[in-house]
């Protein structure tokens, strides 16, 4: 299974711990395709479906429905919890959550 950047994928968030998000769910790869290449763990962030507007989740439309990438959620997972790999985001949203990465955790 090829992983890219950007890509959204399928994973298995569960055992989780307090607010973290939990369940199975769509989420986008945020680490490198040369860390997705050759380590066993894979950086992402997880999709909602609520549409709350905060400075840290970015819109997003994955399967005809509208979402947001929770980039406050950002988390780093063993590959063997992805469970399908499906469309990669647009590059307007891409180059959205890049600048929200940026806002958020660079000084």
């Amino acid at each position: 299974m090829e992983l890219k950047q950007y890509s959204i994928v399928l994973v298995n968030l569960d055992p989780t711990i307090g607010s973290e998000i939990k369940k199975t769910r769509p989420c986008v790869i945020i680490s490198p395709d040369e860390m997705n290449k050759y380590l066993n763990t894979i950086v992402l962030a997880p999709m909602t479906t609520n549409l709350k507007k905060y400075p840290t989740r970015v819109s997003v439309k994955h399967n005809g429905k509208k979402g947001m990438v929770a980039i406050d959620q950002i988390r780093t997972v063993d590959k063997s919890r992805i469970i399908r790999v499906f469309e990669n985001l647009t590059k307007t949203e891409f180059e959205k959550c890049k600048e929200v990465i940026k806002e958020t955790f660079v000084d």
